[in-house]
């Protein structure tokens, strides 16, 4: 079930969602864990191709958790200003919902990687592939095939309608 923003004034556009997710550079993955309890694990990540890509163990509570309910949510916190003399803070965040999987193809694989790599160190050297291509068979890729993205902002930064 999709639940319409119950503060639409505070609703992000596509495009205010899109810079978030692009200049961002970690966010909390919540999945479906052990025992009906909830595991939110903060990660790095990319957003490209209209997907949210990490990288992380071959085996592990994330792994666990996103084969027995692929079904999972990415926050990402844009922005975060405590105003105290208010009582509040001057936020914007979006959360992603889509659909965990694991890139098995070792193509996709690498072209995934080299994105995280480009992001995280995008003046990198030629050894950085290097790095990358010896670390292969020890990494497993996740992607999150996002279907549905919705972003808010604090009521103070909604701009004044003329």
């Amino acid at each position: 079930m999709t639940r319409p923003m119950r503060r639409i004034r505070q609703q992000l556009d596509w495009a205010a969602c899109e810079e978030i997710l692009m200049r961002g550079t970690s966010g909390v993955l919540a999945l479906s864990g052990d025992d009906g309890y909830p595991y939110a694990v903060p990660l790095s990540y990319v957003w490209a191709e209209g997907k949210l890509i990490f990288h992380g163990a071959k085996s592990g509570h994330k792994l666990d958790a996103m084969r027995h309910e692929p079904r999972a949510s990415f926050c990402v916190i844009g922005e975060d200003e405590i105003v105290p003399e208010r009582y509040t803070t001057h936020f914007r965040s979006v959360i992603c919902f889509g659909r965990m999987r694991v890139a098995e193809e070792p193509d996709e694989m690498r072209r995934l990687t080299l994105l995280l790599g480009e992001k995280y160190w995008p003046d990198h050297p030629k050894e950085a592939y290097e790095e990358i291509d010896g670390a292969m068979s020890r990494l497993c890729v996740f992607v999150m095939d996002v279907e549905r993205v919705t972003g808010k902002q604090a009521i103070e930064l909604v701009p004044k309608e003329s």
